[in-house]
């Protein structure tokens, strides 16, 4: 992707944006101090974009420097209670984790257990393994469905006129 990509971009992060067109700015010799009103930011942050640049060209253009950003609110003991209950356990009378009872069960949000859930490529929701009926008519039922399948005109026959 070219800077003036990005610079037009709608869904890039904004601070990509906003990098993009203080370098494309600087490139035609706009002054930091116009280019920091124009783009509504700080002329320190012009000057520390500019800089970077000068030292390591595009190199991790988009990449945030370690300890910016957000911090994490959620402990990894808590993390790690979240995949071990998500995968060695069921909730009560239910067959698998919803994001929901998870939530409730450790006390985050259901954002927070989806989040992780999904950077881990946990799927409770998927059943991974064959489970038989405990309907006490199951066999009869399975003999009737098979019998189906073999022979769907003799069964739909018999049916109908029987």
């Amino acid at each position: 992707m070219t800077l003036q990509s990005i610079a037009k971009s709608q869904t890039a992060p904004h601070r990509l944006v906003t990098r993009s067109k203080v370098l494309l700015l600087a490139s035609q010799g706009v002054a930091n101090t116009a280019i920091s009103k124009d783009l509504k930011v700080g002329i320190s942050t012009v000057r520390a974009y500019r800089n970077s640049f000068e030292l390591e060209g595009l190199n991790d253009f988009g990449k945030v420097q370690k300890g910016r950003g957000r911090k994490a609110t959620i402990s990894d003991e808590k993390v790690q209670e979240i995949i071990k209950l998500t995968q060695e356990s069921t909730p009560d009378g239910q067959i698998h984790w919803s994001c929901r009872t998870m939530a409730e069960k450790v006390g985050v949000s259901k954002n927070t257990v989806q989040r992780i859930w999904s950077s881990r490529g946990l799927k409770p929701h998927l059943v991974k393994s064959f489970k038989l009926s405990n309907d006490p008519k199951f066999e009869e039922k399975l003999v009737d469905v098979v019998g189906l399948y073999l022979n769907p005109v003799r069964q739909c026959s018999g049916s109908l006129h029987g």
